[in-house]
């Protein structure tokens, strides 16, 4: 970047084909992001340079990737590295969906897998996983969209870009989950909290939640509680200003239980409430409550 230009906020979107990028792209374009679809990653740079020019500037771009050359790695990674070295630092948000829901959405709309080749539907996701492996594992944000619908993950979408100015303070999401319903795959940090009595087999708080003051104050107030939080707050202080130095946007903090309704609820809110009084901006969300 030049003098004579400005440094545009620059997203890019990718992952599983069918998990979403087309919902996330138009979310953004509402939010008056400037989305390019499908452009090639060496085309970034370029990109960069025409939106942050001064007459006409466009101050946020979005930009979604194709998965289907063989180079995508590589050819995003160099590209990244390119727009770093110009003083722009993109965020990478990757859409991710179980086999089970990108075969229902495959087949609903009656289209093959792009990499699908002459093999079979699991075949091209099989081979698309083993493509993006590498980006994922780098992403900034990685979003798991199987039991999302479209105004689902347009209302997830806003909720991390809607007030967004390209700042680079930290999100989290506080996630509690159920073990018994599978590990959150989008999660950057998993705790367990099964070390603690479970509420379930107290008759009188079997029905209730985590969110509800009897079962939270039963939680807290078991051995092991106190010192978990004072301690797993520090171990965040920790990392939290290290994602910010290395700018890292947003982080992903799962707490489960067996159930996903007692004691992950009541420590999730407990977490939350901490990383608040850190200064870090946090939502909540209770993936399994309601479940059973």
């Amino acid at each position: 970047m030049t003098a004579e230009t400005q440094v545009p906020d620059i997203v890019i979107v990718t992952g599983m084909s069918g998990a979403g990028r087309s919902t996330a792209a138009k979310s953004l374009e509402d939010l008056d992001w400037f989305v390019v679809d499908n452009l090639p990653p060496g085309l970034l740079a370029t990109m960069a340079d025409l939106g942050g020019r001064v007459k006409d500037a466009v101050p946020r771009i979005a930009v979604v990737v194709d998965v289907r050359s063989r180079a995508f790695t590589a050819d995003l990674h160099s590209s990244i590295e390119d727009l770093e070295a110009r003083g722009v630092h993109p965020r990478v948000v990757f859409l991710e969906a179980s086999d089970a829901a990108l075969v229902r959405r495959f087949e609903s709309v009656r289209r093959p897998h792009p990499l699908q080749g002459d093999g079979t539907l699991i075949d091209g996701i099989s081979r698309e996983r083993e493509r993006v492996r590498e980006v994922r594992a780098e992403a900034d944000l990685v979003l798991d969209t199987s039991d999302l619908n479209v105004h689902q993950l347009r209302a997830k979408i806003v909720s991390f870009f809607g007030d967004d100015t390209g700042e680079s303070r930290l999100r989290a999401t506080v996630l509690s989950f159920g073990y018994k319903y599978g590990l959150p795959v989008d999660a950057d940090l998993v705790v367990d909290c099964r070390f603690l009595p479970n509420p379930h087999w107290v008759p009188e708080l079997r029905p209730q939640t985590g969110r509800d003051a009897p079962v939270r104050e039963y939680v807290l107030a078991q051995r092991g509680a106190k010192e978990f939080l004072d301690a797993y707050t520090e171990v965040l202080r920790l990392l939290t200003d290290g994602y910010e130095r290395e700018g890292k946007h947003y982080v992903t903090l799962a707490v489960g239980c067996t159930g996903g309704k007692h004691r992950s609820v009541a420590m999730s809110e407990q977490i939350a409430t901490r990383l608040r009084d850190e200064g870090i901006e946090v939502q909540v969300a209770h993936r399994d409550l309601g479940r059973e």
